[in-house]
């Protein structure tokens, strides 16, 4: 075992991903197909897999619906791929409630349709003002949020992951579904920031 680990461990790093290919489907554990399932979900990962499932679901009220109900499946509807992901919820802003996510213990995060977790949400920082000081936290992001206006800290963990349907920004009656789409930061989905009628990129 210990010369076999050697040998993978001098390959080049293409023939050594070939050889885990190989020992993975020879041992049963994951088909050919399988692997490249999971190769092309993690190429796809990115948050703007979620801003066109936030942009469908302002859009669209039975979409909205089932997003509410069944993240997962709402993902899937828009060849998403969840296969082996941790369920998904989605948790919709409303005037009078807003949704901060954190993972109090690491970093867990739904991966398949916000891609890999920013720094900062990794860090100890993050996650100890999320719980403590959100208000505060969120201020700074220069979300400045009513008085009134309660604010739930929900917590990802490996079992369950969480994503935030932000409110439909004003004056956007008009927009296409890409235009909205276009308005949809990573942060507006972990509730740290709100989406505006203006696109980021502009």
């Amino acid at each position: 075992m210990a010369a076999t680990g050697l040998n993978l461990l001098s390959l080049e790093p293409e023939r050594l991903l070939g050889a885990v290919r190989f020992l993975l489907a020879a041992k049963g554990l994951a088909s050919p197909e399988e692997i490249a399932e999971r190769i092309a979900a993690t190429d796809q990962a990115a948050p703007a897999q979620g801003a066109r499932m936030v942009a469908k679901a302002w859009t669209d009220p039975e979409y909205r619906a089932l997003m509410l109900a069944d993240g997962t499946r709402a993902a899937e509807t828009l060849g998403i791929p969840m296969r082996g992901a941790p369920p998904l919820g989605v948790l919709e802003n409303r005037p009078g409630l807003h949704h901060l996510v954190v993972c109090t213990l690491c970093s867990c995060y739904p991966r398949a349709v916000l891609g890999y977790p920013p720094f900062w949400y990794k860090s100890v920082a993050y996650r100890a003002r999320a719980v403590r000081d959100p208000r505060g936290l969120v201020a700074e992001w220069g979300t400045l949020l009513p008085e009134d206006t309660k604010i739930r800290i929900v917590d990802s963990t490996a079992d369950y992951r969480w994503m935030v349907l932000p409110l439909r920004p004003a004056g956007t009656a008009d927009f296409s579904e890409d235009r909205l789409a276009a308005l949809v930061r990573e942060t507006d989905m972990i509730g740290v920031t709100i989406p505006g009628a203006e696109s980021p990129a502009a």
